[in-house]
C-alpha cells in the first residue's frame, strides 16, 4: 500500500506506549496495532484529529505517501 503510517515513529519519539495511546485518543489498543501495521483500509478525520492533538503532530507526520 502506498500509504505508511508512522505512528510507531511518533510514539517511540514521545516514549509513548500503544495502551497510553490507544487510551488518550480512545482507540482500543487492537485499532492502534491495525493502523500502526499498516492493516487499516481507512481512518475518520475526526481520530486523525485525536491522534495528531494527542501527539502535537500534523497529519503528514503521521501518514506518508510511498510511490510504489
Amino acid at each position: 500500500m502506498p500509504i505508511v503510517v508512522r505512528i510507531d515513529v511518533e510514539l517511540a519519539r514521545r516514549k509513548m506506549s500503544v495502551a497510553e495511546f490507544a487510551e488518550r485518543v480512545g482507540l482500543t489498543a487492537a485499532n492502534v496495532s491495525v493502523l500502526k501495521n499498516g492493516r487499516a483500509k481507512a481512518i475518520r478525520f475526526s481520530t486523525l484529529e485525536a491522534m495528531c492533538r494527542v501527539l502535537d503532530c500534523q497529519p503528514g507526520d503521521l501518514l506518508e505517501f510511498v510511490d510504489e
